[in-house]
């Protein structure tokens, strides 16, 4: 590897890691705000009132409200309760519970796990090959056989196991 290309990574390095600061701030907090997506830290309650038709069935109440996977939890007095809501069999009023993380939270949520139908995945994929590039580049960094690089290595090393071991264990 010539300095030549140890100063071309470097520079790489240095200006697509000030290009991708700010996306990588977004990232790292909604990577850690999904952890707790199991939980209701930092959402907010959202009632939501429907008057939909009356006596239905417990399918057709699924449908009419539009909610998938739905199951009836217990009826009792004439109110069908379900996870997150209830259906007045009588008058039709439903009643849904959702938890939802502010929107800038929520939005940055969305950015993290967009999927393949969305025009968010491109940003997706050029950030992981971003990434990606960090990571190569760090070894062209550093000229082979300096001290440097050599810890460097050892550190790569020491990172990778970590990961296995948690990832396996």
């Amino acid at each position: 590897m010539s300095r030549k290309t140890s100063q071309k990574a470097r520079e790489l390095h240095r200006y697509l890691g000030f290009f991708l600061a700010g996306i990588m701030a977004v990232y790292a907090i909604s990577g850690i705000v999904l952890i707790f997506r199991d939980t209701d830290l930092l959402k907010k309650e959202i009632i939501t009132e429907n008057v939909i038709e009356t006596n239905l069935a417990g399918d057709q109440i699924g449908k009419n409200l539009k909610i998938k996977n739905f199951k009836i939890d217990r009826e009792e007095n004439g109110i069908v309760y379900f996870k997150n809501g209830s259906y007045e069999i009588a008058t039709g009023k439903a009643t849904i519970i959702k938890k939802k993380l502010p929107y800038v939270l929520d939005k940055m949520a969305h950015l993290h796990k967009a999927k393949s139908g969305e025009p968010l995945f491109f940003l997706n994929i050029f950030f992981g090959l971003a990434l990606l590039f960090f990571v190569l580049s760090a070894f062209w960094m550093f000229m082979p056989g300096t001290q440097i690089f050599r810890k460097g290595v050892i550190y790569a090393a020491a990172g990778m196991a970590l990961t296995l071991v948690l990832l396996f264990v």
